[in-house]
């Protein structure tokens, strides 16, 4: 017969009253499914950057990689304003919050930046919803329940790949990029 509870090891008691507590937090039923992974909203501000055109032989050097191009304040703005022009400027986004997403420390505003980045980029018809698969998703919406410095790297190297195979040629062949380099 049953022996109940009481026969089971200590540690899967343990874990059946966290499971018990998850479980519970499920039934709440939030307004949107990512309050269950990463509660505490937070208003987030970015300081304008001062740019400064590169002279033309710096701007060259852009054709290297895409890379060249991202850490270049003025090529980051003139690859956004090139994806603007394109209607894809949301992987630039993406890569950016991103970019500014590793960067934090405070587990606070960790979770808050991924809820963000989730919600705007990620979510199904989110505002900006990035063009990745549902494998890169989900493996993204898991490492959301423990936060680190590389909860997106997998969707952000699909979005670099995307953008550095389709959207970096084209704005090598630019007007924008042209004139740069004149």
């Amino acid at each position: 017969m049953c022996k109940g509870l009481a026969a089971l090891p200590q540690t899967c008691l343990e874990r059946a009253k966290e499971i018990k507590t998850k479980l519970g937090i499920l039934l709440q039923k939030p307004e949107n499914g990512i309050d269950l992974i990463i509660p505490c909203p937070e208003k987030l501000e970015k300081k304008p950057e001062k740019l400064h055109k590169p002279p033309p032989d710096e701007a060259v050097q852009w054709r290297e990689s895409l890379d060249r191009v991202l850490i270049n304040s003025y090529g980051l703005a003139a690859f956004r304003s090139f994806l603007r022009s394109e209607f894809s400027e949301e992987n630039i986004e993406f890569w950016v919050a991103c970019e500014d997403f590793k960067k934090t420390k405070s587990l606070v505003k960790m979770a808050a930046k991924a809820k963000r980045i989730y919600e705007e980029f990620l979510t199904t018809e989110g505002p900006r919803e990035v063009n990745i698969d549902h494998f890169t998703k989900d493996v993204t919406l898991r490492n959301l329940v423990e936060l680190s410095p590389a909860t997106f790297d997998l969707a952000q190297k699909r979005i670099y790949a995307l953008m550095e195979k389709d959207s970096f040629a084209r704005f090598l062949r630019s007007e924008q990029y042209q004139e740069l380099i004149n």
